[in-house]
């Protein structure tokens, strides 16, 4: 009988392998205790700078909100906001705003590089910061906010209880000098009830940041009434900005030891010799901004509306509505952000509706061609064009409008070519075609038409084999007539 075989001891090199995986095991997690530490407060102290290039919207704000968080989990010393902006969305500035004014880091925003501005949401922000700077050759200012569509005046509105103003200079407003003080002002726009309300309330804003801060609330008041600008060296003579800085080392050295509100509490800064680290957006950041441009919204809204369409038009297919059910929802995604005219909504999906219905019960191209100018009127009043950055493309609105017109003339000459053309489908379409005789007696017998057998009438003299035509349809019953002479007929033993 065999006994059973003792197990081997293990042999060195298996041990020496699985001393080699322990301390492979013991130096991965010392790297992650070291990166772990590298974010704890008391480590290398460090600036984040984060950038706000171009205009300000959803991605902007949750780029800053998010990049906030990280440096204060990463036990950063301050934060440097970098802009440089034309302005944006108001609901955007807001956010970003309320997340300087709570966050418990010192946040420095610095107008660079030489070029750059700090318009109209961008001074809001640099307001709102705890210390404000600009680079050697940059402006900040015209914060008039801008509402959707626009509007005239009212009745009875401030525009009625104002007195006309004095006609201006025959220089234009460009070329005019700019006044003592070094502000360059813009003419006044007409008012309305709705501007004097929204232009308080931005005034109001602005000016309980500038108090927040100790800068100056008068100048920032003009900038939102008169829509005024101001350089570098001008913003600083005039308490606007705290210091001009040529780089974020500048800036950090420059702001050391100044003592800035932080919440409730006073606080000096300690920002000498900080490392500076760059945190530029990540790929959620970027697929945001992507999604929220206007252009590419209304693209993915059309893909997706299309995309639905063609899947029920084949059920089955798949491909059509996965894309198009992904692209729907990212497009309406883009709409809950962006600043929409729901009347440019409306005749969007109007214009969508009618051109689909023409497809579906032509009409000589009415339904088709009013729903392209539904569709290029919706698109066009889609989105706040006022806005910097967040208008539509007019090529882009010009080469869907011209696609959807082509796709419209193509199905109306496809449905006058169907309407000339001989009927092919159902009982019309089997008069003019020809069959075989398989049996015949006197006047009736039986054809072989259209791949079936048929009872038949006609004339006498039909042979089985011969060619006939189908000149009339009775139910199931074929007419015919000869056509040519009978091929022969398969005899089958």
């Amino acid at each position: 009988m065999d006994t059973p075989r003792r197990p081997t001891p293990p042999t060195r090199s298996r041990l020496r392998a699985l001393g080699w995986m322990l301390l492979a095991g013991l130096w991965a997690w010392l790297g992650v205790l070291a990166a772990s530490l590298a974010q704890v407060p008391g480590g290398a102290r460090t600036a984040v700078v984060l950038t706000i290039d171009g205009a300000i919207g959803p991605a902007s704000a949750d780029y800053v909100k998010r990049g906030l968080a990280r440096a204060q989990e990463r036990g950063a010393a301050a934060v440097v906001l970098q802009i440089d902006t034309p302005g944006g969305l108001d609901t955007s500035m807001r956010e970003i705003i309320r997340a300087i004014l709570a966050s418990p880091l010192p946040v420095l925003s610095h107008v660079a590089p030489s070029g750059a501005r700090a318009a109209s949401a961008g001074t809001y922000i640099l307001y709102a910061s705890h210390v404000a700077a600009m680079a050697p050759g940059t402006n900040l200012g015209a914060a008039t906010p801008v509402q959707i569509g626009g509007g005239s005046p009212l009745p009875g509105g401030p525009s009625d209880e104002r007195p006309a103003p004095p006609p201006a200079p025959a220089a234009s407003a460009a070329s005019a000098p700019a006044g003592g003080d070094g502000v360059t002002r813009s003419p006044r726009r007409g008012s309305s009830a709705m501007d004097a309300k929204v232009t308080n309330d931005a005034v109001a804003y602005i000016r309980s940041l500038a108090e927040l801060h100790g800068r100056n609330a008068d100048w920032a008041e003009a900038a939102v009434r008169d829509a005024a600008s101001l350089a570098a060296e001008d913003a600083l003579k005039r308490g606007v900005i705290d210091l001009i800085a040529a780089s974020v080392a500048d800036l950090l050295d420059k702001a050391h030891g100044r003592e800035v509100r932080l919440g409730e509490a006073r606080v000096t800064l300690d920002t000498k010799g900080l490392a500076i680290e760059r945190l530029d957006p990540d790929w959620r950041s970027r697929l945001l901004g992507a999604i929220t441009n206007p252009n590419l919204a209304l693209i993915l809204m059309l893909v997706g509306i299309y995309g639905l369409i063609f899947e029920f038009m084949n059920p089955g297919a798949l491909v059509p509505g996965t894309i198009g059910a992904i692209s729907l929802l990212l497009g309406l995604y883009a709409l809950s952000a962006l600043p929409v005219n729901y009347v440019g909504v409306a005749l969007l999906l109007l214009g969508i509706a009618l051109m689909v219905a023409e497809a579906f019960t032509p009409s000589v191209g009415v339904l088709g061609i009013g729903g392209v100018v539904a569709f290029v009127f919706g698109a066009m009043l889609l989105f706040d064009a006022d806005a910097p950055g967040f208008g539509v493309s007019l090529p882009l609105v010009a080469g869907i409008a011209l696609a959807s017109l082509g796709m419209t003339l193509l199905i109306v000459r496809l449905a006058l070519k169907s309407r000339r053309s001989r009927v092919v489908t159902g009982a019309e379409g089997m008069v003019g075609t020809e069959g075989r005789v398989l049996d015949w007696d006197g006047r009736a017998g039986h054809v072989l038409a259209a791949g079936e057998r048929w009872a038949a009438d006609g004339p006498e003299g039909l042979r089985p084999g011969q060619v006939v035509t189908v000149t009339a349809v009775h139910g199931l019953q074929l007419s015919v007539q000869p056509a040519r002479e009978a091929w022969p007929v398969p005899h089958h033993p």
